[in-house]
């Protein structure tokens, strides 16, 4: 079983494909699970997506374990023979490793016999975009599956291999990703003083949204705002430019802080805009829900780490990096941890970064004790 799971595993690594592209992925993915004959496959599910369903009876609980499809416009560095064959594009986040994880459950999920209940193995598109989760959520299928718990699980590089790392608070934060638009008016460049160049706007934006950064995880008020892309003209030396855009990407804890950091940014431009003469406009995008953790799936979270005798880790944060999983917390019941993938494992979206073969036993240990638990009690 685990060889047919590694090799599946060294399979996608090889044909890695984007957010919003993952038709070849999801193909390998419902070729594998329809050898072990689930009771029915959705394919196309939110774009791409696939779910493998197991159904023992119309009573008890629905139980989804969710994984991700995309991979990252990273080029590999790594030279083993598995490396990644589309150029431009590879696995460096280990969805590699978590598809296989959730495709190896087939293996003992066809030898169980369950009194009632549901299971569903999700294969989830575009989630390094932060659409994936959204679009599964507003698939008439999928909401038809009527699923009470669903869980999932990320691999955490610099944490010792097998540990289980299970956030108190939440597992990660609420993202959202802005472009602010300047439009001014063009002048000659020794008459900057009959157009409306818009670098001082950018400037004192930049610096008035950098002291709203609070950097400390242990604070409600947590808040990262990054710099991402400015752009302003071009290399015109005789022209002072009118057009220009600045690009964030801001993290917080909750939901309440974004919308105030939100409104608090819109403020700023407004002002600062208003006193340069510019006009603008800010867009705003790729936006990840805080994934919080409910109560009762992180307790069985916690008894599946005791169950298989691994060490645990209770971090009182969560982790800063996007997971849409958040949509699905905002619905269900839901619960997502972490995987220690060893100290010296490259850190996620690394070009070096592999996923490490050791998990993936360990996560499929977790998730049989997890389904166990819910479809039992």
């Amino acid at each position: 079983m685990i060889a047919k799971v590694k090799e599946l595993r060294k399979e996608l690594h090889q044909y890695p494909e984007l957010s919003g592209e993952e038709i070849g992925t999801a193909k390998r993915i419902k070729s594998f699970i329809s050898k072990y004959h689930p009771t029915k496959i959705l394919d196309n599910l939110g774009g791409n997506g696939l779910a493998a369903i197991y159904e023992y009876s119309n009573q008890g609980a629905t139980i989804a374990i969710r994984c991700e499809l995309d991979a990252l416009p990273i080029v590999e560095k790594n030279r083993f023979d598995y490396r990644s064959k589309n150029n431009g594009v590879s696995h460096k986040c280990g969805h590699d490793g978590h598809m296989a994880i959730v495709a190896g459950l087939m293996f003992w999920i066809k030898e169980q016999s369950f009194a009632a209940g549901k299971i569903v193995l999700l294969f989830q598109p575009a989630e390094e975009t932060g659409k994936g989760a959204a679009r599964i959520l507003a698939d008439r299928r999928f909401n038809e599956l009527n699923i009470d718990y669903i869980f999932a699980l990320h691999n955490i590089p610099g944490v010792p291999l097998h540990t289980v790392i299970l956030p108190r608070q939440g597992f990660s934060a609420e993202v959202q990703s802005l472009a602010i638009y300047f439009k001014g008016k063009e002048s000659h460049a020794s008459e900057p003083e009959n157009g409306i160049n818009p670098a001082q706007a950018i400037a004192e934006i930049t610096s008035k949204l950098y002291a709203l950064n609070l950097n400390n995880p242990k604070d409600d008020g947590f808040s990262i705002l990054t710099p991402i892309h400015i752009h302003m003209g071009q290399k015109s030396y005789g022209i002072s430019p009118a057009n220009g855009e600045l690009h964030y990407t801001i993290r917080t804890w909750s939901s309440k802080r974004m919308q105030q950091l939100k409104m608090e940014i819109e403020k700023i431009c407004k002002k600062i805009c208003h006193s340069n003469t510019l006009d603008y406009d800010i867009e705003w995008f790729e936006y990840f829900p805080a994934s919080i953790n409910d109560d009762y799936c992180s307790k069985i979270i916690l008894n599946a780490i005791d169950t298989n005798e691994l060490k645990k880790v209770e971090r009182t944060y969560p982790f800063t990096f996007g997971e849409d999983f958040g949509w699905y917390s905002k619905t269900y019941k839901a619960a997502m941890f972490g995987l220690g993938a060893g100290m010296d494992t490259p850190a996620l979206h690394h070009s070096d970064y592999d996923f490490p073969e050791e998990l993936l036993s360990t996560g499929m240990d977790m998730f049989k004790t997890i389904i166990l638990e819910v479809l039992n009690s």
